[in-house]
């Protein structure tokens, strides 16, 4: 029972770490068009998946792209992007077990999933008059960006050794 708390604590303390770094670093973003391009919500995606599984990386997604919404400082495109992206990177690094692979997750689930996905809630919700595929280059630029930071975050710092000793791989 202590270890599941202690698991509970760390995986807690972590996401409010990542949600306010999502906040304050969605300060900085990129327009495109009706989109904001915001690479550093794809880091917070990828490190999540992998520090802490497929569940946190999805809520933190959901929780910052809320707040961010709330404070003015995103859209309603936020939703699809983030959250499809963190929910497939945390099941792929689940799967395999491997970081990258989780980056490239991060990088079809809001590059091309959520790219497609946005384009009818910005006509429904946004009066936004957009082709389908309209959101998909600059989804994918955002997170193609935050994905590669997230790669060199795991193979520049000691990151990489905590994930491979928690896989089991030291």
């Amino acid at each position: 029972m202590n270890d599941f708390r202690n698991k509970m604590t760390y995986k807690m303390a972590l996401s409010g770490v990542m949600i306010a770094l999502g906040v304050i670093l969605s300060t900085f973003y990129i327009p495109f068009g009706a989109a904001k391009v915001f690479p550093f919500q794809h880091l917070i995606n990828v490190l999540g998946a992998v520090l802490l599984g497929p569940a946190y990386s999805v809520m933190n997604a959901f929780v910052i792209s809320t707040i961010r919404n709330v404070t003015g400082l995103g859209s309603l495109l936020a939703y699809p992007g983030s959250m499809i992206g963190a929910f497939l990177a945390g099941m792929i690094f689940r799967t395999r077990g491997s970081y990258r692979l989780a980056a490239l997750g991060e990088l079809v689930g809001t590059g091309i999933i959520g790219g497609i996905l946005a384009a009818p809630l910005a006509i429904a919700f946004m009066g936004k008059e957009v082709a389908l595929f309209f959101f998909v280059i600059p989804f994918f630029i955002s997170s193609l960006a935050g994905s590669l930071i997230a790669i060199l975050l795991f193979e520049g710092t000691a990151l990489c050794q905590l994930v491979m000793k928690r896989k089991g791989h030291y």
